[in-house]
């Protein structure tokens, strides 16, 4: 990228700038006629000039060419005679054909401009983020995400309007400019010399002025990028924030950060709307020396009417070409400092040459020889050494454990292995070839990497697990008709715009890689990889809790509804059926809470949540309608009495409090009060706020949980008659708002578990819910619906940096990631530091068994959190303080004693 925005405007866009630039010199002369026209109007039909004579005419536009070689000239078309009133029609529809032409001129320039300003902003953004990828490794620790993501977004926004405009805007509006000062020259000479003086003035005195407002708007800028950054180190930082309490620190940073932008923004507006205002007085100064000087020539005889009305017409239109070029002007000093700014934030030094990130269909040859480190040295962007003098060989198959204490060398030589740090002095080779030189695609696709912390980007489990199996695209989507054409003109445009023509829709899955055929292959191989992580049971679960989309996948909703009616069967046994009871329109579930048996369905609404349902609208009319507003009112005081009689006396930590669903501990003296309030009252009588919390109360109550001896049967059947009264007015009111519960339909608010179970599990019975929990997943085992599951699971969005996991999860998927490629090496750095030391033992053991079945066998470069697992592999470095201690076989080393000793002791 060019050092000038200019240049590199110029670069991309020379073809179409010339092409521009041509179009503007075209529109000139319609541009002159149109100014030229409305004195011969005035002159002419309205003053009478060339009509004195009765019946007299003149000819509608005549054409007559001078002759450059000779005297005389060459008629083009001898025009049409008209008379007075005729010509004035004509002479004003030639005007406003002028005016039109004009008009289609300078909207076809912008409409181009603004394309190619589009297009330009395109390839700079792209162009941006390229290099974002080509920076070396220790440029990152100097940069904050939100400031990068900022400048790219918001900071070369402005470039894109500049860009259509950096080259035909100065042509086109000093071409409009120049020819009306020409055209009033033309008609006085000293209106010209008085139009051309404050031009002149205004040329000279605004950009001076506006010197100021450069500086101050790179000062908003830069604070505006500093405050971008800082905001997104509160929402980074947030739990320690909160547990050290310092948001109101915090606070005052942001207050003061908004303080400095508010006073430069508060000049800014102050000197901007002075040189506004003096360039608008100094544009008015002139009109009113026209009227004085040229009415003077006017009544002098000196200057006729149709010209001086031609003059001001003219000026009219010269201000706000003039204004605008000062403004180009200035804008073109602000997005020069703007494009400086960000070059100096995009061009570090030693950046990643573009050919080593070039993509590569054809899958690079495996690693089968030895990866040579010699006198490795590493050193941080401080120059603080992190490894040094290390050397040693690996060979392939080989299994190597590195121990030592945290940040003693091994994990920097493990992140150096990968390219993550880059040597400061000796060499890695890998293939005889030096690993710097390498290209991305032999490392992202022969060497697996996992490290403590890895970033998982906001996409489902599986779009992230198979994310290192997307090189370049393998396949491309299918486009007919209209798709087919839309598809074309987006590949047309990411080439003018100097973007990839790769397209992100296409089938970049490298099955191969992978080890399998097809995508129902792969699907087998995720739950394999996952399995060896003990991460499928997780996925399982999370599986059971999602949702589907009973219309985009109803092939899923005919397997549930198979597995809920072969559940209903097993139901049918009286051992199993004391564990669920089934969901029946016609009864009341006792194992449900009296919301749940109200609405009889999944709230989609928020406002039919069951904290909502009592200021719900259309459920307090049929509780109405139905008398049950009443009933559930006593019912809820009853509730509060109760509660205040047997947990009132509680201290507000008592764990009883855990398992009351009705209120909080510090809930208990509102209650209190509300009871001596509501005793013998009636539902009217109470205050809305009374009836709103003592409503609250028994929408959560289940007497098979509660037992507070409040429900009977015919409290439960004037339910089920009021649900089915709620059901049809909301079919009817507001319909959507909750997915009804039907034998024979599949629920889409609800998971799939709860679809399956299609009931509520019964409380109390020991081992109850785990039970079910196995006659579920049996019955899943038994209809071949496990793989449903499973893949309803991977379809789970991991949030924001996968935070919707935890971070043994996340430990776990990128390690998963890593051997989903099947790589030759794999380096796992303290990639299992947050599991325990059961766990992780039980990894390294599967992915040593997994090392030595596979042909050829996997290397593995494992950092480990426990020295005690060293045991098990091949071969141990042991480092201390930045440098290789130990090296050899584990009994090897135990015997020497040593390091290796004292770590594992």
């Amino acid at each position: 990228m060019q050092e000038k925005l200019f240049s590199y405007i110029w670069r991309h866009t020379r073809a179409q700038q010339i092409y521009v630039l041509l179009v503007i010199l075209v529109s000139m002369p319609f541009y002159f006629l149109s100014l030229d026209l409305p004195k011969s109007i005035v002159n002419g039909p309205i003053q009478g000039k060339g009509f004195e004579a009765a019946g007299a005419a003149q000819l509608f536009l005549r054409l007559e060419v001078g002759n450059p070689f000779g005297e005389g000239s060459v008629l083009l078309f001898p025009g049409i005679a008209m008379e007075r009133l005729p010509y004035l029609v004509a002479m004003s529809l030639l005007f406003l054909l002028l005016v039109a032409i004009n008009g289609w001129f300078k909207w076809y320039i912008n409409v181009y401009k603004g394309r190619l300003g589009e297009r330009m902003l395109r390839r700079l953004r792209y162009d941006l983020v390229d290099r974002v990828l080509r920076f070396p490794p220790s440029h990152f620790k100097r940069l904050k995400a939100p400031e990068v993501a900022t400048m790219v977004k918001d900071e070369v926004e402005p470039l894109g309007g500049f860009i259509g405009d950096a080259f035909t805007q100065p042509l086109f509006l000093g071409g409009q400019a120049l020819t009306a000062m020409v055209f009033i020259i033309v008609q006085s000479l000293w209106l010209g010399l008085i139009a051309g003086g404050i031009v002149l003035l205004q040329a000279i005195l605004m950009p001076k002025l506006r010197q100021r407002l450069l500086v101050l708007g790179r000062e908003r800028q830069l604070g505006a990028r500093d405050l971008a950054g800082r905001v997104g180190e509160v929402v980074d930082g947030i739990g320690e924030i909160r547990v050290n309490d310092a948001t109101n620190w915090e606070r005052a940073d942001l207050s003061r950060r908004l303080g400095r932008i508010y006073f430069i923004r508060l000049e800014l507006y102050n000197r901007k709307f002075f040189v506004k205002f003096l360039n608008n007085f100094l544009s008015q100064v002139t009109p009113f020396l026209f009227y004085l000087v040229g009415g003077y020539y006017a009544i002098q005889g000196q200057l006729d009417i149709g010209q001086l009305v031609a003059v001001i017409a003219a000026y009219k239109e010269l201000p706000s070409p003039i204004k605008e070029l000062i403004d180009w002007d200035q804008q073109r000093q602000d997005v020069d400092i703007k494009y400086t700014q960000v070059m100096e934030q995009f061009a570090p030094d030693a950046m990643i040459d573009p050919a080593q990130q070039r993509a590569a269909s054809q899958a690079p040859k495996p690693i089968d020889r030895p990866i040579e480190v010699a006198r490795l040295t590493v050193t941080d962007d401080t120059g603080a050494t992190l490894v040094e003098n290390v050397s040693f060989t690996l060979a392939p198959g080989e299994r190597v454990a590195v121990i030592g204490q945290v940040n003693a060398g091994g994990e920097s030589v493990s992140e150096a292995l990968v390219r993550l740090l880059w040597p400061t002095a000796g060499r890695i080779r890998l293939q005889d070839t030096d690993l710097g030189n390498l290209p991305d695609s032999v490392l992202g696709r022969r060497i697996g990497y996992a490290g403590p912390a890895p970033y998982l980007p906001n996409l489902s489990i599986r779009e992230c697990l198979v994310y290192g199996l997307r090189h370049v695209p393998i396949s491309k989507p299918s486009y007919v008709g209209d798709s087919l054409k839309q598809h074309h003109i987006e590949l047309a445009e990411a080439a003018a715009s100097g973007n990839t023509e790769l397209d992100s829709t296409a089938d970049w899955i490298d099955y191969t890689a992978a080890g399998v055929a097809d995508r129902k292959g792969l699907e087998r191989r995720l739950i394999e990889v996952l399995k060896l992580v003990e991460l499928d049971e997780d996925v399982h679960q999370q599986g059971l809790r999602s949702r589907i989309d009973p219309v985009a996948q109803p092939d899923r909703v005919t397997g549930v509804l198979r597995a809920r009616a072969e559940l209903r069967r097993k139901l049918d046994d009286p051992e199993l059926g004391r564990l669920v009871e089934p969901f029946d329109p016609a009864r009341y579930n006792r194992l449900a809470s009296v919301a749940e048996n109200l609405l009889f369905g999944t709230a989609v609404s928020p406002a039919f949540e069951p904290a909502q349902l009592p200021t719900n609208p259309h459920v307090l009319e049929v509780l109405s309608a139905t008398g049950l507003d009443e009933a559930l009112f006593e019912m809820g005081r009853r509730i509060a009495e109760t509660v205040l009689e047997l947990f009132g006396d509680l201290p507000p930590n008592h764990p009883f409090f855990e398992q009351l669903s009705f209120m909080a501990a510090e809930d208990l003296p509102d209650y209190r009060a509300i009871t001596l309030r509501a005793a013998g009252q009636r539902l009217a009588s109470a205050t809305a706020d009374d009836r709103q919390k003592l409503l609250r109360l028994p929408f959560s109550y289940i007497e098979s949980r509660h037992r507070f001896g409040l429900m009977g049967e015919a409290l439960e059947a004037q339910i089920v008659k009021a649900r089915a009264q709620l059901r049809a007015a909301l079919s009817a009111q507001a319909k959507g708002a909750v997915d009804f519960f039907e034998p024979d339909q599949y629920n889409a608010a609800s998971s799939l578990q709860d679809n399956i179970l299609f009931g509520r599990v019964a409380h109390g019975i020991a081992n109850g819910p785990e039970r079910v929990q196995r006659l579920v997943q049996q019955l899943l085992d038994e209809l071949g619906l496990d793989a449903l599951v499973h893949e309803a699971g991977l379809s789970f969005m991991v949030g924001a940096a996968g935070k919707r996991l935890t971070q043994s999860q996340r430990q776990k998927i990128a390690v998963a990631r890593a051997l989903l490629k099947r790589p030759d090496i794999l380096v796992m750095n303290r990639a299992l530091s947050t599991l325990d030391q059961k766990s992780q033992r039980a990894i390294l053991d599967r992915l040593i068994a997994l090392s030595k079945s596979t042909t050829p066998p996997i290397t593995l470069f494992c950092v480990l959190t426990s020295p005690q697992a060293a045991d098990a592999f091949d071969r141990v470095l042991c480092f201390e303080d930045g440098q290789l201690a130990d090296d050899g076989a584990p009994a090897l080393l135990k015997s020497k004693g040593g390091l290796y000793a004292r770590l594992t002791a």
